[in-house]
Formats: C-alpha cells, structure tokens, sequence
C-alpha cells in the first residue's frame, strides 16, 4: 500500500495538473504562431499597397512639376518677344531647351508656332532638326488643340494659387516609352502682351518616366529591381502597377521586388519561436515540480516584493528611496573621498507624453535608460527619482573636468534622435551638478544644490550641464525679482515693445508678412532675451497679458502696411483658454482689422490638446478667416506623416534644418520632403534662420514659398519696418540693437 500511494498521487498530479496545463501551453502556442503568420500576411498588403500608393503620388507630382517648371520660362515677356522672331535659335534653346533639360531634367522639348507647327526642336540632350517634331505629333497635337480650347474659353475661376496659366498634359506612351507630355502657353507674366488664343506660341515639355526616373525612384524611394514592361510579365515574387492615363488606359506595367517585412520577421524569428515554445514547455514542466515547493515559492516572492520597493519598475534602475539609502551610505566616506551628484531632466519631455502618448513616453524613457547606461557604465549609481527626473551618484570624483566630461558625453549620446513606433523623436537632457564635500556632506543639501544647478542649467537654454556655484543661490533670488519686475513692466508702456522681422517670398523677393516678435527693454538691464522672460511669464501666468498685448499693438501697427499677413506667436497656455478665440475676434473688431491679415503661430503641442480646447479655438479662429501657421516644425517629435493630420495653413520650417544644409547629414532631404507633403496637402511653407545666399538659393529651387532670417531681416521697431516698406531700405539685412 505504501508503493501504491505515491504512484496514484503521481497519476493523479499528471491528469488533474500537468497534462491540462501542458495542453493549455501548447494551443496557446498554436494561437500564437497563427496569428504572428496572419499579421505578417497583412503586413505584407500593407506594405505593398504604401508603395502603390507612393508610386501613383511620385508619377502625379512629377506630371504637376513639369507644368510648374515650364511655367519658369513660359509666362514671360520676353518669351513672348522672342519666340517670333526668326533666326532666335540660340535664345530658344537657353531659355526654353537646354536649360529646361539641364535644369529640370526634361529629355525633350519644342516651340510651336500659331500653326502647331514646330520653330524650334530640342532633345537627346541637342538641338534637333524640327522634322524630330513629327515623331510626336500624333501624340502632341490633341494636347495642343485641348490647350487652345481651353485659351478661347479661359475657366472663370482660374487655374489655382500655383497656376500661372492652363495647361495640357498627358501619361502616355511615346517609341514604346512611358513619358510625360505637357503642353503650356508662351504668355505674358505681366499683362502687358495681349494675344488671342490662336495668336499664342505653345511650348512642348516631355519627361520619360524609365531609365533615369526609375533610377531616381529606386534610390530615392528603395523600389527594389523596378522595371517597366509594356506587358504584365512577372517573375519571382516580384509586383506590378499599371501606368495608366487620365482616361484610365493602362499603357505599361512598373515591375518591381515589394518589400515583404512581414515575412522577413517571420524567418527570422521562426527559429527562436521554436526555441521559445521548447523552452516555454520546459519553463511549464519546471514550474509544475515547483510548485510543491511551497517554501522557495514564497522566498522567490519575498525577494521580487523586496526588489520593487526599491526600484523603477519602468526602467529597473533604484527608486528614490534606494538611490537615498545608497546616497546617504556613500556620503558616510565622503571624508576619504569626495563624490558628485548629477541631476538629470529630459527636455520636452512632457510635449512628447501629451503629442504621442503615454506608452511612447515609457517607450523614450526605457530607452532613455539604456542610452545613460552606455555612457555612465561602472562609473556611477543611476537612479529614477520619478517622471523624466534622474540622477546619479559618481564616487571618488576628485577631477571636477572628469565629471564635466562625462556630462558632455551624456548630452551628445541623448541628441541623437530616438525612432519609437516610426517617429523620430528629438529630446535633449539638461543635468545639475553638486559636489561633495565642496558642496554639503549632507543628502537633502547636496540634492537641493544639483537641483538649483539643473534649473540655471535648463535656463541657459535647455541640453546643457551646470555646476553649483555659490552664484545660482543668488541668481534664484534674482529670478523672482526678474518676475517682479516683469509684472511691473507690464504697466509700462515703454518696457515692453514689439519688433518685427519680415518674410521674403522665394520667388521674387518681395514681403509678403512680417512676424511680430516681443522685446523687453529693462531700465537698469538692458534688453532680456524672450528665452529668459516668456518662461518666467508662463510659470508666473503672465503670458496670457503679452500675447495680448503684442496682438494689439501688431494689428495697430500693420493697419496701413502693404503686407499680405502679420504673424504672431501664440503660447499653448493661451490656447488652452476655452475663451481665446472669442478675445481675439473683439480684438480684431474694435481695431477694425480684417481677420484674414491675421496668421496665428502655434506649436505641434497645442494641436494635440488632450482637455479639446486648443482645437476649438483653432476650428473657431480659422472660421473668423484667420490662419494658422506650425512653429518650429521638425524638432521634438514632429513627423513628416502628421502633416496629413494637422488643421494649419503654413509650415515654418525649424532653423535648426536649414543651418544643416551642406553638412553630412540629411537636412536637404528632410526639408525637400516636408516641402512636397506641405504642398501636397495644400499648405504654404516658410523656412525659418536663412544666413546664406546658398541656403535662400537651394529653399528656392525646391519650392519654399517664403524665407526669414538674418540674410534678408534681422527683426526691426516699426520705424524701420515702415521705412523698409515704404522702399527707403535695402533687402539687406536691417542693423538693429536687441
């Protein structure tokens, strides 16, 4: 009997417990790897149809591109002029052949006469013979005709802001190539030269959509082994897009190897799935024979409870209150040698948690951690206080330039961006220094005094170290001071002033607006940054009286000014005012000032109010006619994918990009790109910092709308603005003090 009890207790485990919980194990598995292969699958369709999608967009731009780059030469006087004179050859192929291929990469171009007839040939790269013209005027000429129909019977409601003058073009098939044919009118960009329909010269542009514009699409868009076939002929694991016309004929195929993420992950990780279902199954069996072991269960239990009261269960790193048993234990040695407490916060770190949310936010903090962990290594103790706030402890910090080292080493690794979920996060890191025994032998005072030294540090400009000095104690009194002093300058009517620094436009150099730009003149002090007093007016809540202040004195200001639209800032603590817009609407009514003058400027924070209310004022001020413009745009946690989602009517392009340009990095095509999707989606773009003449000519050529920076402004009082647009000043840069 006492064989017998141990084998049917055995059984009897095995069919009640084990088996159960091993066949549990295993249709979990089953579910599992089910569904890793349908999510792939879908993956996979996903990823096919972005670039489906990404193709249809390149080709459509590329036929409204080429309209827009014939109209650089076609809506001009001089083109007028000169296309009717004989014997011009040279002058056609400067202004309407050679330099539309160099320029714009077109591979053919002609000038029609009233007859349709051509005067002029342009292509393989050389004046042609204008018998090349009759290769395509089968195809050319329906365009033509289409273009002088529509010069008799012009559309009342124009062509669009864009459009200079109608146009004809077409996707189709010329030799057996694809290519684009767009047809435009020679015409007068003044108004100047007057002539009918069929007085009017016409100007023939051809972009064929193979060889080099495949080359372009596969290396600018990772189209790997594009192709193009007049016929759908696939080969292994390769995709097709039918090129099609405007009336839907298909008249070619681009082939080409999709990228397939979801099948790739799944080959990937397949060999470690199955290790982790064999180790999964031998984890279970383990646990199953532990779990007689009631007593190390319990011990196990003990040790975790213990291990998560004393640290970060986000990060793993020690919490407060470990970080202050390890703090108070190192300075109990401080005497043998001394020690440095470091006081880390991360810059805008609240606009990414309230932009994308909480679970990126975790996200940028674990890796956050992992990143400060590669520079501090074995020399110092981290810890997480709590939110974005962390220190650490380094021993035997007897060189303060060792400790200054490792600060700067910190604040380079935390600039590169962080890619969370698609998004190229940039965040910066501002770290308080305090030193013992120099600084307190004590934990709360050593802590107090990194704590002061990470606000002077984050005062300075944010992504900068600073060392506790017996000043900052003195320069936090006179921060409250600043603040007293501030409220009274808003009774003032001389402190506080508005300058304004104009926006050029790319294409002819003419204001087109000026921005309004607050300005603090002390009268002990001098001038103040705004860096320096707006966060002292929004911790104090003083920002809602400037912003409507500068609102008023710019709209009185610019009543009279031949300007398109005068821009101010505007501060998400004003937006959040359920009453915002309501205030500005009386401002603009009691001034007498038309609404659509006005362009508000907000940050990407404000857009994404969690309370709603920055939305609503945004819906009700842009239903009063006046605009919206996104500040800064590019740092932070912009994306290039939320300007599909962002209700404004102009992009300002971050300095930090343009300053970029000529180094190695991807500035250029970062801006290129925002360009196109702002213009794709209808908005206006204005490129912010503009110091060199290269700059202002590369934001030109790829279609920047408006420029502003030190090369054409610098921000001026209203005398000098007046001054400048009254045209008694250059377009040189304005000399002004503050």
């Amino acid at each position: 009997m006492s064989e017998t009890r141990p084998s049917f207790t055995t059984r009897k485990f095995l069919l009640r417990t084990a088996l159960p919980v091993l066949a549990t194990v295993i249709a979990i598995c089953i579910a599992v790897s089910a569904l890793v292969v349908w999510s792939s699958r879908e993956t996979d369709k996903i990823a096919v149809a972005r670039q489906e999608s990404l193709l249809a967009l390149v080709v459509s731009q590329a036929q409204l591109l080429i309209a827009h780059d014939q109209e650089s030469s076609t809506v001009w006087d001089d083109a007028v002029l000169h296309v009717k004179l004989t014997d011009n050859e040279e002058w056609l192929n400067s202004n309407l052949g050679s330099w539309m291929s160099t320029y714009f990469g077109h591979d053919a171009a002609y000038v029609l006469n009233t007859n349709d007839d051509p005067i002029f040939a342009f292509a393989d790269g050389k004046i042609a013979d204008k018998s090349a013209y009759d290769a395509v005027r089968p195809t050319v000429e329906p365009l033509a005709a289409k273009l002088r129909e529509m010069l008799r019977n012009p559309d009342p409601n124009g062509y669009g802001e864009r459009v200079l003058s109608p146009g004809a073009s077409e996707v189709l098939t010329l030799g057996g190539r694809p290519a684009i044919v767009s047809v435009k009118p020679i015409v007068s960009d003044t108004g100047n030269i007057e002539q009918t329909a069929d007085e009017t010269y016409l100007h023939v542009a051809i972009r064929y959509l193979d060889k080099s514009f495949i080359t372009d699409l596969q290396r600018d868009y990772l189209f790997t082994g594009l192709r193009y076939s007049l016929e759908n002929e696939l080969g292994i694991d390769e995709h097709s897009y039918p090129l099609q016309s405007s009336l839907g004929q298909t008249i070619g195929y681009y082939i080409w190897q999709p990228y397939h993420p979801g099948s790739t992950v799944i080959s990937q990780i397949a060999p470690a799935f199955a290790a982790i279902v064999l180790l999964m199954t031998a984890i279970v069996a383990a646990l199953l024979v532990v779990l007689r072991l009631r007593s190390q269960k319990l011990q196990a239990s003990e040790e975790h409870m213990n291990f998560l009261a004393l640290h970060d269960s986000l990060t793993g790193l020690p919490n407060r209150a470990h970080f202050n048993d390890r703090l108070d234990k190192a300075l109990s040695n401080v005497k043998v040698a001394s020690l440095a407490v470091l006081y880390l916060d991360l810059d805008r770190f609240k606009q990414v948690n309230d932009t994308l949310g909480h679970p990126v936010g975790d996200e940028l903090i674990r890796q956050f951690t992992a990143r400060l962990k590669g520079v501090v290594e074995n020399t110092g103790v981290i810890a997480r206080l709590g939110g974005d706030e962390f220190t650490v402890i380094v021993p035997n910090a007897a060189r303060l330039s060792a400790i200054e080292t490792l600060c700067e080493n910190i604040i380079t690794a935390i600039r590169h961006p962080f890619d969370i979920d698609g998004n190229h996060i940039f965040i910066g890191v501002s770290i308080g220094v305090a030193v013992a025994p120099a600084d307190g032998t004590e934990r709360t005072e050593l802590v107090r005094k990194a704590d002061i030294a990470l606000y002077h540090a984050k005062t300075a400009g944010r992504g900068q170290f600073a060392v506790f000095g017996k000043e900052m104690d003195t320069m936090l009194q006179q921060r409250r001071t600043l603040e007293r002093e501030l409220r009274e300058a808003l009774s003032s009517d001389t402190q506080i002033q508005v300058y304004y620094q104009p926006l050029y436009s790319a294409r002819n150099a003419k204001i087109t607006g000026v921005e309004a730009l607050l300005r603090w003149r002390h009268p002990q002090h001098g001038w103040i940054a705004p860096d320096v007093f707006i966060p002292i007016a929004e911790d104090a809540g003083m920002i809602e009286a400037l912003g409507e202040r500068v609102l008023r004195q710019a709209c009185l200001d610019s009543m009279s000014w031949p300007i398109e639209t005068v821009a101010v800032n505007v501060s998400v603590v004003e937006l959040r005012n359920p009453a915002y817009a309501m205030k500005v609407a009386k401002i603009l009514l009691s001034i007498g000032m038309d609404p659509t003058r006005l362009e508000l400027e907000v940050t990407e924070s404000a857009l994404t109010d969690s309370a709603g209310h920055c939305e609503h004022n945004i819906k009700a001020l842009r239903a009063l006619g006046i605009t919206i413009a996104l500040d800064d745009f590019g740092t932070g946690f912009s994306s290039l994918g939320r300007l599909q989602q962002l209700a404004v009517d102009r992009i300002k392009i971050d300095r930090c990009f343009v300053q970029g340009f000529g180094r190695s990095t991807n500035d250029e095509a970062i801006v290129r790109a925002i360009i196109d999707l702002a213009h794709a989606k209808g908005l206006r773009t204005t490129a912010e910092g503009v110091e060199t003449t290269e700059q202002s000519d590369y934001l030109r050529g790829i279609g920047c709308d408006d420029l502003q920076g030190f090369l054409l402004s610098r921000p001026a009082p209203v005398k000098d603005i007046e001054r400048l647009l009254r045209g008694s000043a250059s377009h040189s840069a304005i000399s002004t003090t503050g």
